[in-house]
């Protein structure tokens, strides 16, 4: 019982760090498109660091936090655009759309295989059960 616990606690702990992953990842592509008047004031895509730990023997997934990305965001000239600034450029996220959606496809994923196993596991314990019925 106390190895299928931990396999529930690990599988539990994957789950929370994909959905932390998927609620970046769409807090990101909300605001892809957002603009502003000078490049510190833009929408700088968001990314969750994980570090995998190891507590009492038993391991799992942690978040660390999250980060901002560094990449400069995209100056487009738009004189007539009321967020622009004095020379007429506004400042748009450095979200990328592409990347943004491979993550959200491989959490998505990981997410479900992460509720396969445990699936998995409640089917072997109450086949379990069933054998010393007999």
């Amino acid at each position: 019982m106390i190895m299928a616990q931990s396999i529930f606690d690990i599988a539990g702990s994957a789950m929370r760090a994909q959905s932390l992953r998927l609620n970046t990842t769409a807090s990101n592509l909300a605001n892809a498109s957002s603009v502003a008047s000078t490049p510190e004031e833009a929408y700088r895509a968001r990314h969750p660091v994980f570090a995998a730990v190891l507590e009492n023997e038993i391991g799992g997934v942690r978040s660390r936090g999250v980060v901002e990305s560094t990449r400069d965001p995209e100056m487009r000239y738009e004189p007539g655009h009321p967020m622009a600034n004095e020379e007429g450029y506004v400042f748009g996220s450095n979200v990328d759309n592409v990347e943004e959606m491979a993550n959200m496809m491989s959490a998505s994923r990981s997410y479900q295989s992460n509720v396969d196993m445990i699936s998995t596991v409640r089917q072997l314990m109450l086949q379990t059960l069933k054998m010393g019925d007999s």
